[in-house]
């Protein structure tokens, strides 16, 4: 897996702690190989293709240039799949920038029935809340192209903070174990 790098001013490289934790989490309960150091790829770069699953996050702006946007859409159509996670501030740019990369394709929300919900660990009401912003649900949207997610986007949740090392946002154990066996349930569910 790897933290996906992305232009318009948005901090890609918040919660720095977050995906070497997943990585962590999935090798003890999924029986996963993941190297524990993170790896960063550039969302226009060949070497996305070295990594079945990235993770986008952040508080502002993302922009796609149109050989960014055919990059990432050649990478999902090929079996790659697309996490992100608003981490406050980026959902008004997701759907613009994914209809960059699909045109044709716009997110919906995933019913709580959805198989992403139900992996290794069963989530009967949807995403955690993980961290409290505008007193909103915590909302899952698939991307469907072909019959198949290829992008799972996560708002008013903030799973990835519930990823990072305990002492960086002191959150409740039990809300740092939603958010990591949901991360892990992504993880499942892209491998299939």
């Amino acid at each position: 897996m790897a933290l996906l790098q992305y232009n318009g001013g948005g901090d890609w490289y918040a919660n720095p702690t977050a995906l070497k934790n997943l990585a962590l989490f999935c090798n003890q309960q999924l029986n996963t190989k993941f190297n524990t150091k993170e790896a960063q790829v550039e969302v226009g770069s060949p070497d996305l293709f070295n990594y079945p699953f990235v993770h986008l996050t952040g508080h502002g702006r993302w922009v796609l240039s149109d050989a960014e946007a055919q990059n990432l859409r050649t990478y999902l159509e090929a079996g790659g799949f697309l996490h992100i996670d608003d981490n406050y501030g980026l959902d008004e740019y997701v759907r613009p920038a994914l209809k960059k990369v699909f045109p044709e394709a716009s997110l919906v929300e995933l019913p709580f029935s959805h198989p992403i919900y139900h992996q290794k660990f069963n989530f009967t009401n949807g995403l955690p809340k993980v961290h409290e912003h505008d007193n909103k649900p915590p909302k899952g949207y698939g991307l469907i192209v072909n019959g198949r997610v290829v992008c799972f986007y996560s708002a008013e949740t903030d799973l990835g903070d519930g990823w990072e090392d305990a002492d960086v946002h002191n959150d409740k154990p039990e809300k740092r174990a939603a958010a990591l066996q949901m991360g892990a349930n992504l993880i499942q569910y892209a491998f299939k």
